[in-house]
């Protein structure tokens, strides 16, 4: 049975008159990787904060292993933290960086000395304990940030974006390595960043936030596949997010025509929006196509080609396709059942019905 590490209930967070985190709640697993996304200010450090303890909580309760926390001192906390800038010490080799932590603590040398050996063979730093830092690349720098956090023996390590500073190959390497070293550690991770496809990559399991709130959570393949809402839609990945009506169960209309879809459960004639992902879409002859496209534009992104086009009701579509297509031509669509996805508006329903008129046939 999975055991629950760490819980927030109905945490909220205020600097002065800013609100920075809204009636927060989310559970923590041991032993999975967590991934807080969002946009810069959405409250996702805010939450590293308060689990590591730099930061107090203004109202709720912080639960670490059964037990409230909201006034445990940071150092007495089982978590450690690697920092979006390492935080290294450059006054210090790669071996007294990693050992910092146990020589505060008064572990012997003899310790500290195994322990340190270790992580750095961990982290595929051996043959590095003398080095200085400065001589180190960005990449050999943000190991050392992790092997000194892991020498402290953490239940639950938290990632505060630490591979935004990384080009882009290097950031891809160190993301299959973070995952690998999780996995064979089996320890607790909480991943900070804004980058999507990170996210998608890494993660057991995705918090969504924005405004200081969670706007939905689940496992990768969740929030992709059945965004809640439109940010969540628009954020995780590209999205066609057209109006439509679900007319009846597994029934949609939109784009002036009515679609097979796999989605049930709302009210009959209820407004929706649809999302249809970009690699979702085909091009085909406008003979066999469900919806009849002009190519507006087209640009090639190494491995497919991103199309940009509208349909006859002024719908803007955007298609990955694997072959160029002709600019000003008329193409056919087409996309399966299962590639629909349905999305309910946040609306009152007092205006349900003035709005619908808008979308009757």
């Amino acid at each position: 049975m999975t055991q629950t590490i760490i819980e927030f209930k109905n945490v909220t967070k205020s600097y002065q008159e800013t609100q920075v985190l809204t009636g927060v709640d989310l559970t923590i697993e041991a032993g999975k990787f967590y991934t807080l996304l969002g946009p810069s200010g959405s409250g996702k450090t805010t939450i590293l904060r308060l689990i590591a303890g730099f930061s107090n909580a203004t109202s709720g309760d912080i639960i670490f292993d059964g037990k409230r926390i909201n006034d445990v001192p940071a150092n007495k906390r089982r978590v450690n933290t690697v920092f979006q800038n390492y935080a290294l010490f450059p006054n210090m080799n790669v071996f007294e960086n990693v050992a910092f932590g146990m020589t505060l603590k008064g572990v012997n040398k003899v310790q500290i000395k195994e322990k340190v050996t270790s992580m750095l063979e961990m982290v595929q730093l051996a043959g590095y304990a003398d080095r200085s830092i400065d001589e180190l690349s960005g990449g050999q720098q943000q190991r050392v940030a992790i092997a000194r956090a892991l020498a402290n023996d953490p239940e639950v390590l938290l990632l505060d974006e630490p591979l935004s500073a990384l080009d882009y190959k290097l950031r891809k390497d160190m993301q299959y390595e973070l995952r690998e070293l999780q996995q064979r550690l089996g320890i607790t991770f909480i991943f900070v960043t804004h980058d999507q496809e990170e996210a998608l990559a890494m993660s057991d399991w995705i918090f969504v936030m924005n405004e200081g709130k969670i706007l939905q959570n689940g496992s990768p393949v969740d929030i992709y596949d059945e965004p809640i809402n439109h940010f969540v839609a628009n954020f995780i990945g590209e999205s066609n997010i057209i109006d439509g009506v679900m007319r009846e169960d597994y029934k949609v209309m939109f784009a002036g025509k009515e679609f097979e879809n796999v989605d049930a459960g709302m009210r009959p004639n209820e407004r929706v929006e649809v999302v249809l992902r970009p690699e979702d879409l085909d091009l085909t002859t406008p003979e066999n196509g469900k919806l009849i496209v002009t190519i507006d534009a087209q640009s090639f992104r190494g491995d497919y080609y991103e199309i940009s086009a509208h349909d006859d009701d002024n719908n803007e579509w955007r298609i990955q396709a694997t072959n160029p297509s002709v600019l000003n031509s008329r193409q056919g669509l087409t996309f399966d059942p299962e590639d629909i996805h349905i999305m309910r508006f946040d609306e009152s329903e007092d205006d349900y019905d003035a709005r619908l008129d808008n979308y009757e046939e």
